[in-house]
């Protein structure tokens, strides 16, 4: 009889033990999890803090008991996994509730240890609360029933951002504090500044390209000098892959610095596995090792250990980093490589932003997005998208998500047939937009500049007089698109580069006034983009007035 012992009882580790009793009812199969809790919604801690989720039973999806009751698995809680005898094809365990240590030989070894919590050393640090596992969640929400009046997150990533939503629910004063100049790395800054909005709003106090550099009681010291009150202090900069138990053993690390792994997710050693946050996955535009800690990579990867372990054919599953987020009303979604990356990366490549509304504006309810698209400028391969709103952002993601994936190019998007009734989208749906933008973009139709582009331009707004007088990028004048024609002499000749609210008019100004001879540029997404972007706090400071026109 066959033995797989498989490390680590979430959601690989699980994912590949479940899957393999499926195809074998006979194989042994043994999973050692080092914390008190297997198979529990990892994901789902962060909202066990506010209360959205009121049970943690609702967290734990599965129990040894059950997963023995209905699979025949022997699921060994609290148990820690010491060293591997690959010789020997072994490994050594300890019982951490009484101390008890024995080995188990295997046939074949499933890695799933997931990644740790990463912790700068500083004065104070040890103070700091880490957010990864139930012990974890239980000993925050402990700390959150003695009401302490403010916290600190440190870290502006998903979990910085969802743990400090729901700290604010709560009732506590609650900052983040992020060594880059803004939250969610995955986002491009201009998009970013969406989220900055929408955590300000709600209370969230930031301070973006700060690091904290001590920790005190109650407060903790910024790098520029500052102390922020903190009785309660949350450490969320990242994860490190959790590979010690692989390295002791001489399994190859990645240049990543997680465990490195073959199409199968095969270590150097044949007989041992790799899946999860402590394995390296292949990015799926270029090929290169990456590290995703998604939940979804990691089951479908504890799949295609079990199908290749019990000789099943498999697909190769690269990833493209899909991803998405609440922060509190606001939705954040991104697939792909992000601008920045981009850049770094040697191609030539074209972007485009659209602020479309969620469903037919016509019907009540309909929420604006903003989205962007980066495909290459010659063949239309989408490298990559991301989203922001209050609607209807999730499913645009997932249908280039999936477009990405099919090989779809960015004009392609324009010939999807997708769903459309009123409640739900618009007859030229949201993704059929960016298929459009993207043709007149590779087709050369038209010519856009960017947000950072603007310079030196003569600009000309062709929104109404009502919205350029509420705010419009200094310099500019206004002609409206409707007036163009019987003023087309205060046109500039030279450089001109036309404006509107998110591009849709400006896009039509521009291409009437190439057709009259006038040299003429489309700014990209518009006012709107601009103006959440670093290129107008370098012009001025926003007034309240324009934030309100900006967020309509």
């Amino acid at each position: 009889m066959k033995r797989i012992v498989i490390v680590g009882g979430v959601a690989g580790g699980m994912s590949a033990a479940t899957r393999l009793r499926r195809l074998d009812a006979t194989a042994e199969i043994i999973v050692l999890e080092k914390s008190g809790y297997v198979s529990y919604a990892n994901c789902g801690l962060p909202y066990f803090v506010g209360g959205v989720i009121e049970s943690e039973d609702a967290l734990l999806l599965q129990t040894p008991d059950s997963l023995h009751k209905r699979f025949r698995l022997d699921v060994r809680v609290g148990s820690e996994a010491l060293s591997i005898n690959r010789a020997l094809k072994t490994i050594a365990v300890r019982t951490l509730s009484s101390g008890e240590e024995y080995e188990l030989n295997y046939d074949k070894l499933i890695l799933s240890p997931g990644a740790s919590p990463i912790r700068p050393n500083f004065p104070g640090s040890e103070r700091a609360m880490v957010l990864r596992t139930v012990e974890d969640v239980e000993r925050i929400a402990l700390a959150v029933t003695k009401k302490p009046e403010s916290a600190v997150v440190i870290g502006g990533g998903f979990i910085g951002v969802e743990i400090a939503e729901n700290l604010i629910h709560k009732g506590i004063a609650t900052s983040i504090v992020e060594a880059a100049p803004q939250v969610l790395a995955p986002l491009d800054i201009e998009m970013a500044s969406f989220v900055h909005t929408e955590l300000s709003r709600n209370g969230v106090n930031l301070f973006l390209g700060k690091s904290v550099v001590a920790i005190g009681e109650d407060s903790v010291e910024l790098s520029d000098g500052r102390r922020v009150d903190a009785e309660l202090v949350i450490m969320a900069i990242g994860v490190r892959p959790d590979v010690d138990l692989a390295k002791s053993a001489g399994v190859t690390i990645g240049e990543r610095g997680g465990i490195d792994v073959n199409e199968f997710n095969q270590t150097s050693d044949p007989d041992i596995y790799a899946i999860g946050d402590a394995a390296q996955k292949k990015d799926a535009l270029d090929g290169t090792s990456t590290l995703v800690p998604l939940a979804n990579l990691a089951n479908r990867h504890g799949r295609v250990v079990a199908d290749h372990i019990l000789g099943r054919d498999v697909r190769v599953v690269p990833t493209i980093g899909t991803a998405i987020v609440k922060v509190f009303e606001l939705t954040i979604a991104t697939t792909g490589w992000n601008e920045r990356k981009l850049s770094t990366s040697g191609r030539d490549f074209k972007v485009i932003h659209t602020h479309p509304s969620s469903h037919a504006g016509y019907y009540p309810g309909a929420e604006q997005m903003s989205l962007k698209l980066i495909f290459d400028a010659k063949t239309g391969e989408i490298y990559g998208a991301q989203g922001v709103g209050y609607e209807g952002v999730d499913k645009r993601i997932d249908v280039i998500a999936t477009a990405i994936r099919g090989g779809i190019s960015a004009p392609e998007l324009a010939d999807l047939e997708l769903a459309y009734a009123p409640p739900f989208g618009s007859a030229k749906d949201a993704v059929n937009m960016l298929g459009y933008v993207a043709e007149n973009q590779i087709s050369g139709l038209v010519e856009t500049l960017q947000w950072s582009e603007v310079g030196n331009h003569n600009l000309l707004d062709v929104r109404s007089k009502s919205e350029f007088t509420a705010g419009s990028i200094p310099g500019a004048i206004n002609i409206p698109v409707d007036e163009l024609r019987e003023r087309i002499a205060e046109v500039p000749t030279k450089d001109a580069l036309v404006l509107c609210q998110v591009g849709q008019r400006g896009h039509t100004a521009t291409l009437l006034l190439n057709e009259l001879g006038i040299d003429a540029k489309n700014l990209d997404g518009g006012y709107r983009t601009w103006v959440n972007s670093p290129a107008a706090v370098s012009f001025h400071s926003t007034t309240e007035k324009e934030k309100e026109v900006i967020n309509v």
